[in-house]
């Protein structure tokens, strides 16, 4: 009773979080009036100051203590989030939300084939045929447009990369956090006055709506991340893997639907290959899982 009363807390928690991420270009669009860049600064500064609230408030703050190991390798995820937030903002910002969509449908597979390379994982055959489904769909827009879809592919292997090395970092999602934008904070900060100074700041400038939506990118940034991590303690990384496809979901919805995105047959083409290729994936997931925990069984 207990356990279940936990995984259905870890369900409304990973819901909660899901959903937030799905919506989350209505508030940059909200925004997008204001450069990308001091969009990021601003970003990075509230975020490290409601981070470092919330730790000093839940009494956490020796947490933020590392080994210089660790900061060496915080600086490389660092700024691995920082190109992936503004690649995202400026997404956004520019009228793509469904490329944006595109990197996170992806970026499970990507994480596959990364951790392929970088960790010497074998695939099954079957994570085979959706990484190959998946490279089709990319390859069919690079032929129909004659480029790639950079900011989906850039979206997809930053935040793979970025999870690859926060991996094995064994860091709490808060403080590790904290700890990121505290590196990138020095460079927000430069970035601020600078456009300050070139009198090219939207900040105190526009009007007040703009300055309390800029000032809200610290929570926009940390509630669905401090859901995340309570649904994380709760729930597999299997049942966490079937709700990450809601954000991408509900952020090609709100393209297509508010926005009025193009979404034609070249990507519908494009998106149907991801979309098999993740079927399968997650089919091949839960059936190598519970093969898994059969066998467990039965050794036991």
């Amino acid at each position: 009773m207990m356990f279940e009363k936990q995984t259905l807390h870890g369900a409304y928690f990973a819901l909660a979080a899901y959903l937030f991420w799905g919506f989350v270009p209505i508030y940059f669009k909200l925004v997008d009036h204001v450069s990308p860049w001091e969009i990021l600064c601003h970003r990075v500064l509230w975020s490290v100051i409601l981070l470092i609230g919330i730790l000093f408030y839940t009494g956490q703050l020796p947490a933020l203590k590392v080994n210089a190991s660790v900061v060496k390798k915080l600086f490389l995820t660092s700024a691995l989030l920082s190109v992936n937030w503004l690649v995202f903002i400026y997404a956004i910002v520019n009228e793509n939300i469904v490329e944006t969509s595109l990197g996170y449908f992806i970026n499970p597979l990507v994480s596959v084939l990364l951790g392929m390379i970088f960790l010497s994982e074998r695939l099954r055959p079957m994570q085979w045929v959706a990484i190959s489904i998946a490279g089709s769909g990319i390859a069919f827009q690079l032929i129909f447009y004659g480029a790639i879809p950079w900011i989906a592919l850039t979206l997809g292997f930053s935040f793979g990369f970025y999870g690859l090395v926060r991996k094995n970092l064994n860091l709490p999602s808060v403080s590790g956090l904290a700890l990121e934008t505290l590196l990138i904070l020095p460079f927000a900060i430069l970035g601020l006055l600078w456009f300050s100074t070139s009198g090219n700041m939207d900040f105190g400038a526009v009007d007040r709506q703009t300055d309390v939506l800029l000032i809200m990118s610290g929570f926009i940034t940390s509630f669905p991340l401090l859901c995340f991590a309570a649904a994380v303690t709760r729930l597999s990384l299997t049942a966490i893997g079937i709700f990450q496809y809601i954000a991408p979901s509900l952020s090609l919805v709100v393209a297509v639907v508010m926005y009025n995105e193009p979404f034609g047959l070249d990507r519908i083409i494009t998106f149907t290959c991801i979309w098999i290729a993740l079927v399968i994936f997650s089919m091949e997931t839960l059936y190598y899982h519970r093969k898994l925990a059969m066998r467990g069984t039965a050794n036991a």
